[in-house]
């Protein structure tokens, strides 16, 4: 398996004090021992997740079980929310400051939207870790940490793939307009292969998403390969280029059980695994561990949990825990 600056789960924890290795499960608390045998000296944290993510979009349901898992481990309340639209997600971050919360754990999709919001949390004295998108503005904004790809270098290792297996005029399909992490992703693939092309769908709504795909393939007969941005758009793109007939292979960025399999099959040639339930978990770990003791996971700066290149040979040992729903 290919990796560009990629941290595992075992690289993770090798970051982390020793003291969190204690078992701390949701309800219990005071019975939870920490390693030198003593109960822990912390009360129970309440901590919001605030994502843009899309009804339906299974990639979340990897995100918010890795953050339910560190969660339970850390006696901590998790409080998840989310909302595709920039404004409404920020005022979800708002409501979660009115609600005194020890800190937030927020994608930033669309920055803009969520930087006023973001320094009122800094001035109420909540500490806020940024994750999956938003990687440039992050630490800016006052994050103590990012966990993440950078998605411009996520597109250029895509488009590196791309060009040595001769692919030369790549359709790469964006589901949500605007948004950095996206926008970056195709801008990396056509600096990598110029012949890129950008299409637009509406990721809200599959049967468009199938529909746009299928006249473009339909338009442009020399496409070589069809760039999905997340598993459910990728798994649709097979369909529609089976459809159509065309001679386009699939690739793809993300994963799900879906499509772990459909790599291992040779349906699509490889995908950008970021690792979401690393993403999840430790975005609620690392802000226990700063209530804790103020540490900072990655000193202060981004902690990079992709981009890791899978294809079919690397899906099969990894089928197992995607449908486990963690991969």
């Amino acid at each position: 398996m290919k990796r560009f600056r990629a941290i595992t789960g075992l690289a993770a924890l090798a970051l982390i004090p020793m003291l969190v290795l204690a078992a701390c499960t949701a309800g219990g608390g005071a019975d939870a021992k920490s390693v030198d045998g003593h109960a822990p000296d912390m009360p129970a944290l309440t901590i919001a997740m605030i994502t843009h993510a899309a009804p339906g979009d299974t990639f979340w349901d990897i995100i918010r079980k890795g953050a339910e898992s560190a969660a339970a481990k850390d006696n901590v309340k998790l409080l998840y929310s989310s909302d595709p639209d920039a404004g409404r997600q920020a005022q979800l971050v708002q409501q979660a400051i009115d609600q005194k919360v020890d800190g937030i754990a927020v994608t930033l999709a669309k920055p803009d939207a969520l930087k006023d919001v973001l320094a009122k949390a800094t001035a109420a004295g909540i500490p806020f870790v940024a994750f999956n998108a938003g990687s440039d503005s992050a630490i800016g904004f006052g994050a103590i940490t990012y966990f993440g790809q950078e998605e411009k270098i996520a597109g250029e290792a895509v488009g590196s793939k791309l060009l040595a297996d001769g692919y030369t005029h790549p359709i790469c399909m964006i589901q949500e307009q605007g948004h950095v992490g996206l926008e970056a992703r195709c801008a990396g693939v056509k600096e990598k292969v110029p012949g890129t092309e950008i299409l637009y769908v509406v990721g809200t709504d599959m049967t468009q998403v199938s529909s746009t795909l299928t006249a473009k393939l339909q338009a442009t007969k020399d496409a070589d390969v069809v760039v999905g941005l997340g598993a459910p758009f990728t798994l649709a793109a097979v369909k529609a280029v089976a459809d159509v007939g065309s001679k386009a292979k699939v690739a793809s960025f993300d994963m799900n059980a879906d499509l772990a399999q459909q790599i291992a099959d040779g349906k699509v040639i490889f995908t950008v695994d970021q690792q979401p339930y690393l993403q999840g978990y430790e975005s609620i770990d690392s802000l226990w561990l700063y209530n804790r003791g103020l540490f900072k996971i990655g000193g202060g700066q981004s902690v990079l949990t992709g981009p890791t290149i899978v294809t079919p040979e690397d899906a099969k040992p990894i089928l197992k825990f995607a449908k486990e729903g963690i991969r």
